[in-house]
């Protein structure tokens, strides 16, 4: 098992790379009405702010900058979808059409607990530090 574990950190900036852009493009079919029809008008609650939390929440988490803060914010603005606007029509996902905000919600809240992995900005930043901090 240790080739996979020594894959682990590789495999989680892949998975985080990915769902940024998958999320980020939510973003900017809202705010630009492109990659979608889902336009919404400027500070319009809560489409607009939304919009914003994907588009500049995804962006992050793809740089794997601020990746704890911005997943944590993203799974939050997903459950908050979730419950205001899928789980008031059925209580389930599969019946209110909120797997999406489901599976958005719990993957963001994995990556802010697991971390951004080895290809992020974040983790080359603390290598930087770490380098540059004398051994006590």
């Amino acid at each position: 098992m240790k080739s996979v574990d020594s894959a682990r950190p590789y495999v989680l900036s892949l998975y985080r790379i990915v769902l940024g852009l998958l999320f980020a493009c939510h973003g900017v079919a809202k705010l630009f009405g492109v990659l979608g029809p889902a336009t919404v008008s400027p500070g319009e609650w809560p489409g607009w702010y939304a919009g914003i939390i994907e588009l500049v929440g995804g962006g992050l988490i793809i740089l794997g900058f601020f990746t704890r803060i911005a997943a944590l914010i993203c799974s939050g603005e997903m459950a908050f979808a979730y419950f205001t606007v899928h789980q008031p029509k059925a209580l389930w996902p599969l019946q209110n059409e909120g797997e999406l905000a489901a599976v958005y919600s719990w993957s963001f809240l994995l990556i802010a607990v697991m971390g951004p992995g080895a290809w992020a900005l974040d983790t080359w930043m603390h290598r930087a530090r770490e380098r540059s901090t004398p051994a006590a």
